[in-house]
């Protein structure tokens, strides 16, 4: 069952609020276990119990604060850095001042990173320059004096969360500009899609409108030219104005959302469909269809695209080479696609007409046949010769259609 593109949220922070979370678990483990190993050497032990019963209550308590930018307020961040920062300054009271002039580690050890860290994820490398700025002053009171060490991991703190701050704030932007281009595109293959649409039914109309009028005369003329004033119009708004106003897109804290309508077929019934039956409408008198023996098998979707491209060939056919035109559809079962050629005897193309009625907004090669192949994963090539006909060449890879409507189906 074919479906409209849908692109659901997107965020390149998720991975690194999980990995916050369980840094601050095993951090805090380890803070516990230096306690136990160097318990008899504290001086007022019961000072870093007190502190590591709160420390695991706090950091198991605020898992859900640190899942995502949402949660993670600017009151929490307050807070869990004042957690850290209380623990650096009581380390002094709770252990002795030989194991601090020597070296030893505060009470939270680097569970204060993740305290940093969670600023870093949350407001971007400012935010971690301030929470960085913080730890180090409170920890040149806690040492008292600015020691080798003591230097040497408030600057690596410092340069890591900026540094994680920094990269954080790119992502978003990046995410930001993702979303947007995907928006784009999305909004671009509707475009496309509608251009077919009224390519295949309202220009045709209003074009034979307009030849009818013309060739009755009287008021018929009348109503012709106005068919014909119409036609410009809409094929002018469909080859540049027609562009579908964005869906919904949601920057959130956490990053970029964008969503797309997803809408099924209801129409478009389950299976395979055989594409020579979908072609078999358009033999007649002056249309040859050359199939296999055996079904030539495509999703309904795809096979409901090849035969509207083949009908806008034919549709050329019938207005380029006349009424006594004839064309002769050739359709070839390969092991790895699908190819469907139309050829006719009219007068060919002349070079760069292409190009002209695609800049003029007549867009029955561009969107109705190339457009529809393109979108398949395929490819249509037109091979014309002035006054020896035109070959239009339709080719549809088994594994790109079959690879889209397993996509579908995930979505």
């Amino acid at each position: 069952m074919p479906k409209r593109e849908r692109v659901m949220r997107m965020s390149v922070e998720l991975p690194l609020w999980r990995a916050l979370a369980g840094y601050r678990v095993l951090t805090m483990l380890y803070a516990i276990g230096l306690c136990a190993t160097a318990y008899d050497h504290f001086v007022r032990p019961w000072v870093a119990v007190a502190y590591y019963a709160v420390l695991v209550v706090w950091t198991l308590a605020t898992l859900p604060k640190v899942a995502g930018a949402a949660s993670c307020t600017r009151r929490f961040l307050a807070a869990d850095l004042a957690v850290a920062l209380v623990g650096i300054l009581l380390t002094p009271v709770a252990d002795s001042h030989e194991r601090i002039a020597g070296g030893g580690p505060t009470l939270p050890s680097i569970w204060t990173a993740g305290a940093v860290l969670a600023f870093a994820l949350k407001g971007g490398w400012r935010w971690a320059a301030v929470a960085s700025t913080a730890v180090a002053a409170v920890n040149l009171v806690e040492r008292g004096h600015p020691a080798r060490d003591t230097v040497h991991n408030v600057i690596l703190v410092w340069v890591a969360s900026i540094a994680i701050g920094y990269v954080v704030e790119v992502a978003r932007a990046s995410e930001r500009t993702l979303a947007r281009a995907l928006e784009i595109e999305a909004a671009t293959r509707e475009r496309e899609r509608l251009a077919r649409d009224i390519h295949d039914s309202v220009l045709q109309v209003l074009a034979m409108v307009k030849r009818r009028g013309a060739a009755l005369g009287g008021e018929a003329a009348e109503l012709g030219r106005l068919a014909g004033e119409q036609e410009v119009a809409l094929r002018t708004l469909v080859s540049g104005g027609l562009v579908p106003v964005s869906r919904v897109s949601e920057d959130l804290a956490a990053g970029a959302v964008v969503r797309a309508v997803e809408e099924p077929d209801e129409e478009d019934p389950a299976g395979p469909v055989d594409l020579r039956s979908l072609l078999a409408r358009y033999a007649c008198a002056r249309v040859s269809l050359a199939e296999p023996g055996a079904p030539v098998l495509l999703p309904s979707a795809a096979a409901r695209e090849v035969a509207a491209a083949v009908g806008a060939a034919l549709d050329n056919v019938r207005r380029h080479a006349g009424a006594e035109g004839r064309a002769w559809i050739l359709v070839e079962d390969e092991p790895d696609e699908i190819v469907v050629t139309v050829r006719d005897d009219g007068p060919g193309i002349p070079e760069g007409r292409l190009a002209q009625a695609e800049g003029e907004g007549r867009l029955g090669v561009a969107q109705s046949i190339r457009g529809r192949l393109r979108d398949l994963g395929g490819s249509a090539a037109i091979v014309s010769v002035p006054g020896q006909g035109t070959e239009v060449e339709l080719k549809v890879p088994k594994g790109a259609v079959r690879a889209r409507g397993k996509k579908a189906e995930q979505r």
